[in-house]
């Protein structure tokens, strides 16, 4: 999977790499998704299957997450911190980068394409490049929400891709 997941985060769409033997010319992708299917656990489908050369890579461009909120959180004081961070030019984070505890500060606003609050979720697109991306703890960090405050778990809801 090109786009891991963070612990706790669902996905309505994912996409998995397969390497499989054959030419591509033989491929058959209704008869493979039928077979895939029937391997994967409940609740796992595949939306699609399609066959690329082997060295086909692929790059996750924009990924966007659903944070259900619980009512009493959604409030003037929540909007007010949605335009600040979206009026920010820059938004510093202090990230782990190892094993070791060493902390590095990143400014992710690059990466930070859109925040909309609606009804009780906030939807937040985020740009990932090879240079990296925003984190769903940092956005979490960054919105000042905890576990307490969600009434689901997280969501990403989709990835655009970009392939070579």
């Amino acid at each position: 999977m090109p786009l891991p997941r963070s612990v706790g985060v669902e996905s309505d769409d994912d996409l998995l790499c397969l390497q499989v033997e054959g030419s591509i010319s033989s491929f058959d992708s209704d008869t493979f998704k039928a077979k895939l299917s029937g391997q994967l656990p409940a609740g796992c489908e595949p939306l699609s299957v399609r066959a690329v050369k082997t060295k086909t890579s692929f790059q996750p461009s924009v990924a966007a997450y659903v944070f259900d909120l619980r009512q009493e959180y959604v409030n003037e004081r929540l909007k007010a911190r949605i335009k600040r961070l979206l009026a920010s030019e820059s938004l510093i984070v202090h990230r782990r980068i190892d094993a070791k505890g060493n902390i590095r500060d990143v400014d992710v606003r690059g990466f930070l394409k859109s925040v909309e609050l609606a009804d009780k979720a906030i939807t937040v697109k985020c740009k990932t490049s090879p240079a990296g991306s925003i984190r769903v703890a940092e956005i979490l960090e960054l919105l000042e929400l905890d576990a307490k405050k969600l009434a689901a778990p997280i969501r990403r809801t989709s990835v655009q891709w970009q392939s070579n």
